[in-house]
């Protein structure tokens, strides 16, 4: 009772100590009209012991992803960290925001956060149009971009960006004379010539222009690319300037697609890279915009090349992966987005190669024998998958594939092997594409096959069979005027092993490659099999043919033999038109040409009526050999000019110094006494010729 008596005795002298509201004058707490308040919210929050929040405001390093799968809460986490893989590459991302809808799934776009703008903006042009699949192509921004496109500046008037015209790339083209180029590698250096049947006019040389082993021209002449310990160079127009690089270390094999429009390098360092890693052995590159398309792992023990193979338009690529196994599979790709054709690849157990056909979009693929199931060839449609031709073989080693250069004919050479598990002949598998049902001819040959080859844009086949000097050169004629395959011509006893066709067809080279012997060269016209010409060319390593069939080189590379290196250059008929020894001698390749404009019916034409054009030719080529001789004429005049010129020069100066050499050959008082200077002339026998006297 005391405690309660004591705090209600202590509460009414609180009240008292009260003052009422009503009777406090607010005019005696108010400011004086010129105060200014100097307090900040940090300083009051100084002076209570508080730490005041700082509001970040620099959104430069915030990105927006736009085209984000949609997902659940279920695949979330596996899409955060497919997101973090790809733009973890390109620096530290702090922190990450997926939006979600009320269905909770994600609403398909994303915020990234990155520890400082360089990573942000490094990363948006990185990552912007990177393909994740067919239907997901990533559209990325900075966060401060939106704001800026929101309100742009006004301008009274916006000055257009003056014309730069673009360097034309296929100048070459332009030719008057319509000659050809070819790259010739020697020693360090690399250069490029215009082809003559006098001599070869020097365009460009550089020395240590590639690091590598040879140069490349891509499939129709635009580039001319090389190899370096950093990367790939693309070089184009008239001065050969670089027109694009791509980072890729240590790259030994490069190839491009058919349009030129991708490129593909492959570098033996990153072999042991794994799923995840940055680095690849194989990249694609989009060659107008030097970005990677994509990147691929392969297995060493399976390298050849090429690993990817393009199609004849380059719209679509293939690869084959674990060949010969039971769970080897072919994947095709599509080029514009490199995803999976269809998202799944073409399972073909123990397949073990395959090509595309030049002509359409058609897969060859062979399958090897597997217990009681026999070797199969197959043609296969791109992209419904549908087998539209296959034939089974037996007892069979080895398979190779060949095209005709317009994809009317598949020619498969198959080995077969006898009752030992050794081969014993060969036999070929001629496919008529373009026909109904696609009838297969057969062409059994008991001998060893040393070399075959399909006339491009034709319809003979050539086959080197036999060994040693007992070997034959047969001619067949795959669909006759009766559409019968047959055997035109069989040549006994040739000592070649190689066929090298045309590009235009018709003429056929056989040559003896990569011999210690004579290097003997045969030039066969294919429309009769008349011998042309022939020729030797000792140790001879590598035959070319220019685009158009006009010319061959023949070379001898110090890269395969140190002695005797050096090229020689033939017409197509066989005439030997000129002839280089050069020290280090690597190889020539020619400067391919682009696919002609005309049709069908306008080269027809043209050939037809060829015999009106020839006396034009004719002329032309005289003028061309007497502008040469006047050339000639012309620079010994000039050498003969500039010979007196100097004389004249030399004469005065020679007369002028008369009196201060006699002063320092003589005494002074000798000075007027006769020269001592004696002529003579001296006669040289320079020839001797006998005539008789009749």
């Amino acid at each position: 009772m005391e405690k309660d008596t004591t705090d209600k005795s202590n509460q009414e002298e609180n009240d008292e100590d009260l003052i009422d509201e009503s009777e406090i004058d607010d005019a005696q707490f108010e400011d004086p009209p010129d105060f200014v308040d100097n307090l900040t919210d940090r300083d009051v929050a100084a002076e209570g012991g508080f730490i005041c929040p700082i509001a970040n405001d620099d959104l430069s390093s915030l990105l927006v992803v736009d085209n984000v799968p949609e997902v659940g809460q279920e695949k979330l986490e596996k899409l955060k960290n497919v997101i973090t893989r790809i733009f973890g590459r390109f620096g530290n991302v702090t922190s990450n925001y997926f939006p979600q809808g009320s269905n909770g799934k994600t609403k398909g776009y994303i915020f990234l956060e990155f520890a400082t703008k360089e990573e942000a903006v490094s990363a948006c042009r990185a990552t912007n149009g990177y393909a994740l699949d067919k239907q997901h192509i990533f559209a990325v921004n900075l966060f401060n971009d939106f704001e800026k496109y929101r309100s742009p500046p006004s301008q009274e008037k916006i000055e257009p960006n003056p014309f730069v015209e673009e360097e034309n790339l296929r100048w070459w083209l332009q030719d008057p004379d319509c000659a050809d180029q070819y790259a010739m590698q020697f020693g360090h250096y690399t250069g490029i010539y215009w082809n003559s049947t006098r001599s070869p006019t020097l365009i460009i040389e550089r020395e240590h222009w590639t690091e590598s082993a040879a140069v490349k021209w891509t499939p129709k002449g635009t580039y001319l690319a090389t190899c370096h310990d950093k990367g790939i160079i693309l070089w184009g127009g008239k001065g050969f300037d670089r027109k694009m690089r791509f980072t890729h270390r240590n790259v030994k094999h490069i190839d491009f697609s058919p349009c030129e429009r991708y490129l593909v390098s492959f570098s033996p360092e990153f072999l042991e890279q794994k799923e995840g890693d940055d680095q690849t052995p194989i990249i694609i590159w989009d060659v107008r915009t030097g970005k990677k398309k994509r990147g691929f792992y392969c297995e060493p023990d399976a390298i050849r090349w090429p690993v990817l193979k393009w199609s004849h338009d380059g719209k679509y690529f293939a690869r084959i992966t674990k060949a010969g196994q039971e769970d080897a599979c072919i994947s095709v790709y599509d080029t514009e987005t490199c995803g999976l054709l269809d998202k799944k690849s073409i399972k073909i157990p123990c397949v073990k190669d395959f090509s595309w056909s030049p002509g359409d979009h058609v897969l060859a693929f062979w399958v090897p024998e597997v217990k009681d199931i026999p070797a199969r060839v197959t043609l296969m449609q791109i992209p419904t998958r549908n087998e539209i031709r296959s034939k089974n073989l037996f007892s069979v080693a080895d398979c190779k594939m060949f095209w005709q250069s317009k994809g009317d004919y598949l020619c498969v050479q198959v080995s077969r092997m006898n009752k030992n598990k050794k081969i014993s002949f060969c036999n070929f598998e001629i496919f008529h594409v373009r026909q109904k049902l696609i009838p297969v001819d057969n062409i059994e040959l008991r001998d060893t096959v040393v070399d075959c080859g399909i006339e491009p844009g034709g319809s003979k086949l050539v086959v080197i069979h036999g060994e040693g000097v007992r070997s034959s050169a047969s001619f067949y004629e795959l669909h006759d005027a009766k559409g019968q395959l047959s055997c035109l011509k069989t040549i006994e006893k040739v000592q070649v092993n190689t066929v090298s066709w045309s590009p235009n067809g018709r003429f056929v080279v056989l040559a003896q490659l990569r011999t210690s012997s004579d290097g003997v060269l045969e030039f066969y016209d294919s429309t009769d099999i008349t011998l042309m010409g022939t020729g030797e060319h000792f140790k001879v390593t590598d035959i070319n043919w220019d685009p158009t069939g006009r010319y061959i080189i023949t070379g001898v590379s110090s890269w395969a033999v140190k002695m005797d290196a050096g090229y020689t250059a033939w017409s197509f008929q066989g005439k030997c038109l000129r002839q280089e020894q050069i020290d280090n001698f690597g190889i020539i390749s020619w400067r391919p040409r682009p696919p002609t404009l005309l049709s069908a019916e306008e080269i027809s034409r043209i050939k037809k009526d060829l015999k009106k054009y020839q006396r034009t030719f004719d002329a032309k080529d005289r003028m061309s050999q007497s502008k040469a001789s006047k050339e000639l004429v012309d620079k010994r005049r000039k050498l003969v000019q500039d010979y007196t010129t100097y004389r004249e020069q030399k004469t005065k100066v020679y007369e002028r110094e008369a009196v201060q050499r006699r002063s320092l050959r003589y005494e002074e008082e000798e000075k007027n006494t006769e020269d001592d200077y004696v002529e003579e002339v001296i006669e040289v026998l320079v020839k001797e010729e006998l005539f008789p006297i009749e």
